[in-house]
């Protein structure tokens, strides 16, 4: 790392091949269970889906301060924000639009029932244990949202007390404490954090709102969670709330998420779980003299049973979701909407000798246009125990969204549509997948259709109707290795996302991009370096050129329980854009001390 110009070059010959998986720090270790490939606890190696699992010790590792520098390294994964911590991000699932991401806290379902969105940027990366990313349509298991995929974050669970402090360059400062109880039969743990920085101006004079100051963020977070053993079931709630400030030009907006859920289950043979949820979204925006309020309720159950040939899942789900919109100006209601949703769904998993199988099916009913049928099948073969074949068959669907169906638009433009259809997909996926002593590969290639997308391009008014066509195809390829204290990870992703109407490809999303990482431990720490590195992707009016950056992680070890951790994005001081007008951040480091009971 002598000169700027030798690492980038570095940087982008060694991309252009291969790149890297999640977290710089996953263990080549025993299988880890996921759970929302199929629904129910499943050994990852088990699964016949597209899964990365990022657990506590990789977010840590990672030492990222948001959601955005995590999964940025995942295959098939590309994230977008306007600017620094706070700012406004997208997530693209093989190429996806961002309202096409089911998104699940511990279960419940928190994307705004008035966009379809998730706001991921004030999702407090302190409060999660793991996440679980699965790749392709999933609509035959959780219904709506599901066309690129499903990504669950699972909240922490504190063991004793734990903590940390980090202080950071833009006048950034974190902190967070927990404290978690473990008894025979029950637990109950809090958690609360806080993140602050004084940002970077989000915007260039390229922007629509260019204003010359810093853009800061404070983010505030709690999560909960209890628990407790019955003869035969355990009863237990989780909670997750945020209150966020932004910053940005030309205002300011706050915003309130409240996802919490209550869950019933029973173990053994027959295993069976029931869940009520709700969840709860605000955004002040004084500078628009706008407030949007969404607010769902869900019931879902479940049960397993035993069969000859493996095993059959079914449930059923009840959900409830309203939106309103406000102008504060005047005090008027824009409009106040709901809609009611009943489904079911059944799931059979088998096996015999070297093959591997799973069918679902599922039916949803909303009260506003009808009901939607949905299937997926999916094989394996595994002639050994280093060698794995999948096939994947799946459809998806995305119910409109209550602003693209209710909303009165401005001054009549932009309205919503009460008659507009769910958008469609319909997905195939190859993968194959080794495994050799400290070596592990994947290949997966996949291709999806889209149909029926909306589009605001109705009349003279561009009201909102079903017009759109897409085409989504990819290959990803990651690997791991480990030695000794060595370990060394990477991925690479090629993809289409193209706009069948306009032969165009879709926004902000790069043909080609790719991580990797090197990690040595030394003396109960670890020094890693990462690179990330993204072709050219479109945006509106422009054409953002590609750009590679440089990571570092470090951790030390000052006493058994006490450890420092410093991370560094962005060595090089790169200059790029991810949403053109709109700055991204420079060289950014993160200096953290962490406690542990």
């Amino acid at each position: 790392m002598n000169s700027a110009p030798r690492c980038r070059s570095l940087a982008a010959s060694v991309l252009t091949a291969i790149s890297i998986n999640s977290a710089q720090a996953t263990d080549v270790r025993q299988p880890q269970v996921v759970v929302t490939a199929t629904r129910t606890p499943l050994a990852i190696d088990q699964s016949l889906s597209s899964v990365s699992l990022i657990d506590r010790s990789a977010i840590e590792a990672s030492g990222s301060t948001d959601i955005v520098s995590l999964l940025r390294r995942e295959a098939g994964v590309d994230i977008v924000r306007g600017g620094g911590l706070g700012q406004q991000t997208s997530v693209f699932l093989r190429g996806s639009n961002s309202n096409q991401v089911l998104v699940l806290v511990d279960g419940v379902r928190v994307a705004a029932a008035t966009t379809g969105a998730y706001a991921w940027e004030q999702l407090p990366l302190a409060q999660i244990e793991r996440i679980e990313i699965v790749r392709g349509p999933r609509a035959a298991l959780y219904g709506s949202d599901a066309i690129g995929g499903v990504i669950q974050i699972f909240t922490r669970k504190p063991v004793g007390a734990s903590g940390a402090i980090g202080i950071g360059n833009h006048e950034t400062g974190v902190g967070e404490a927990g404290y978690g109880w473990q008894g025979e039969r029950g637990r109950v743990g809090l958690r609360a954090a806080l993140a602050d920085s004084e940002g970077f101006n989000a915007q260039n004079p390229a922007g629509f709102a260019f204003d010359p100051d810093r853009d800061g963020f404070t983010q505030r977070s709690l999560a909960g969670d209890a628990g407790y053993d019955f003869s035969g079931m355990r009863l237990s709630a989780t909670l997750l709330h945020s209150d966020n400030d932004v910053e940005f030009d030309p205002g300011d907006s706050n915003a309130r998420n409240t996802a919490f859920g209550l869950r019933a289950e029973g173990g053994g043979e027959r295993a069976w779980q029931v869940q009520a949820s709700a969840a709860h979204e605000r955004l002040d925006t004084p500078v628009f003299f706008s407030r949007f309020e969404t607010r769902r309720r869900q019931l879902d159950a479940q049960q397993a049973l035993p069969l000859g040939i493996g095993e059959l899942l079914y449930g059923a789900s009840l959900q409830h979701e309203a939106g309103r919109v406000l102008d504060t100006g005047s005090g008027e209601v824009q409009y106040d909407d709901d809609r009611d949703l009943w489904a079911a769904f059944a799931a059979w998993r088998g096996g015999r000798g070297t093959f591997d199988w799973e069918l679902a099916a599922r039916h949803d009913d909303y009260d506003h246009f009808g009901g939607e049928a949905t299937g997926q099948a999916a094989l394996g073969w595994s002639p050994n125990s280093m060698f794995k074949l999948r096939a994947n068959l799946g459809e998806g669907f995305r119910a409109p969204g209550l602003n693209e169906l209710f909303s009165p638009g401005f001054f009549g433009f932009f309205a919503g549509n009460p008659a507009l259809e769910p958008e469609h997909a319909r997905n195939v996926e190859l993968a194959a997948e080794f495994s050799h002593s400290a070596w592990q590969f994947g290949l997966r290639g996949y291709r999806t259709r889209v149909s029926d997308l909306i589009d605001f391009a109705g009349g003279d008014t561009f009201q909102a109707i079903n017009i759109g066509r897409a085409r989504l195809a990819g290959i990803e390829l990651e690997w791991r290795w480990q030695r000794e204290a060595w370990r060394a990870s990477g991925n690479f992703t090629w993809q289409e996302a193209e706009d069948l109407d306009s032969d165009r490809a879709l926004l902000r999303r790069p043909e080609r991009k790719g991580n990797i990482a090197v990690e040595y431990a030394i003396r109960g720490g670890w020094i890693g370096l990462d690179l990330f590195a993204s072709g050219p992707r479109p945006d509106v009016s422009a054409e953002l050129p590609g750009h590679a950056l440089l990571g570092v992680t470090a951790r030390w070890p000052l006493a058994e329980t006490l450890d420092v951790d410093l991370r560094i994005d962005n060595l090089l001081d790169r200059d790029y854009e991810s949403i053109h007008g709109f700055n991204a951040p420079g060289m950014t480091a993160l200096l953290q001390l962490r406690w542990r009971q």
